[in-house]
């Protein structure tokens, strides 16, 4: 597997472009290698476990705010659509104006959006709480490579900083739909993970050392309010697709999404701070990175968070034990994903992603017909071969993201894989709601179509992955 290091990373085939400046020397003190690993790892875990816990909160949740099946889509994708939309600028002012900064704020905001979230009586309010905890977590996930970078900068101690923390990726969801099932009831649980995500941040206060590669100049705000617009439109067309593809309110909003898009790549090649470069985009390994972290989001996560609110509904199981149904698979990803480190030097991280495409769409056929037949002994092959490939996943993508872009812009590369694969979470979840929710042969039938949906998607990733090939 190619590896990386900073002296690499300024030769003159390594991705350049206006914003890989070499960073100025800082003053600050020496990072604290473990305790960074440590504090960064928990606060991800927290971050996931809050994004997860709608996974098995659907239900009551949308019982008590009365929300309707088609609006669904809306709780379970506030986060992810906070998250695809700021990532970028989260990244971009990690670097800019320090990452141990940008950290702390998010983990602190993240606390409090999630206990206000806990707060809420209606879908519009929980939606903009999510919404809310998304953006506190872009800013955690974005700063946190930023700061492993600085804090490991030899390649093979970043190496194993990277595997721990993709580790605590798979473990946030693993553990968060168990946490959140366990507690009497969604508003319990959302002031649990608050209360754990203030401990988080107060943890961090000390032993994180500051850093930081400025640029000069303005945040890209104008790019952030466009991107915004245009995720918004997006996931609003999925969603109401639900009720007819051919409305003109749906051609409509996809036509916007698409007008924003370009607006918003117009803006980032005039601007001399962007949120992204968008000539990092012709480098193979960059984009690699991007086209894996989107489909991660269309096909795996998209799945996955619908299948247990379809668990409850249609087999009736309880959100506990729903929540110890998905452990099998999330647990799985987590351990794959912390041993995963091994296989460096003996399979590139571009094959590595393939394998695990490959073992989703592997696990997801075997999963067809399960739900219709009522019976959830039928899922476990699949989620087993899933679990497995989504490790392998969650191991290499952030590995690749900070290898794919200069040392310098680490949180950048970070936050643009990430939004990518934010993006498809977004698409990926309004999407199954839609396939499941409209098909006239029952939610047995539509679970059916959307795993067939998914297991394609993640085949057509494998190929893409592949053929994306590292230039020497």
């Amino acid at each position: 597997m190619a590896r990386f290091n900073e002296r690499t990373l300024t030769r003159s085939d390594a991705p350049t472009g206006p914003r890989t400046t070499t960073p100025t020397p800082s003053t600050e003190a020496p990072p604290h290698p473990r305790a960074t690993l440590a504090v960064t790892s928990a606060a991800t875990a927290v971050a996931l476990m809050t994004y997860t816990a709608p996974m098995v909160t659907l239900p009551g949740t949308a019982a008590a705010l009365h929300t309707s099946p088609s609006a669904q889509a809306w709780l379970l994708n506030g986060t992810p659509l906070g998250l695809a939309a700021l990532l970028l600028v989260a990244g971009s002012l990690a670097d800019d104006y320090g990452r141990r900064r940008i950290f702390l704020l998010g983990t602190l905001a993240l606390g409090l959006t999630t206990v206000l979230g806990a707060l809420t009586s209606s879908t519009w309010q929980f939606t903009l709480a999510r919404i809310a905890q998304g953006a506190a977590s872009a800013a955690i996930l974005a700063s946190s490579l930023g700061l492993l970078v600085h804090a490991f900068p030899s390649p093979r101690g970043r190496l194993h900083a990277t595997g721990v923390w993709g580790a605590f990726v798979s473990g946030g969801i693993a553990v968060g739909p168990l946490v959140a099932g366990a507690l009497p009831g969604w508003r319990v649980a959302y002031g649990v993970l608050g209360a754990l995500a203030l401990a988080v941040a107060a943890a961090g206060v000390r032993p994180l050392s500051e850093s930081r590669s400025p640029r000069g100049g303005r945040p890209d705000l104008a790019g952030a309010l466009t991107f915004g617009l245009a995720l918004v439109s997006l996931v609003a067309a999925l969603t109401l697709g639900r009720d007819g593809w051919l409305r003109p309110q749906v051609g409509g909003l996809l036509l916007a999404a698409v007008l924003l898009v370009g607006a918003f790549a117009r803006l980032e090649r005039r601007t001399t701070t962007p949120m992204i470069d968008l000539s990092l985009l012709r480098h193979p390994r960059f984009l690699a990175s991007s086209v894996s972290g989107l489909f991660t989001g269309l096909a795996v996560i998209g799945l996955f968070s619908f299948v247990p609110a379809l668990l409850q509904q249609v087999l009736g199981m309880s959100a506990l034990d729903t929540a110890w149904l998905l452990l099998l698979w999330s647990g799985l990803s987590f351990g794959v994903a912390l041993q995963a480190k091994r296989l460096a030097g003996r399979v590139s991280t571009r094959w590595q992603l393939a394998v695990g495409f490959a073992l989703h769409a592997v696990g997801v056929l075997t999963m067809l017909g399960a739900i219709g037949s009522g019976s959830w002994h039928r899922l476990l092959p699949g989620l087993i071969v899933g679990g497995i490939g989504s490790g392998l996943l969650n191991a290499a993508l952030p590995l690749l993201a900070v290898e794919s872009v200069p040392a310098a812009r680490a949180a950048m590369g970070s936050g643009a894989q990430q939004t990518f694969r934010y993006i498809g979470s977004c698409a990926g979840v309004a999407l199954t709601i839609a396939i499941v929710t409209s098909s006239g042969g029952g939610p047995g039938h539509g679970a059916d179509i959307a795993m067939t949906v998914s297991a394609v998607l993640a085949l057509v990733a494998a190929v893409a992955v592949v053929g994306l090939r590292e230039r020497a």
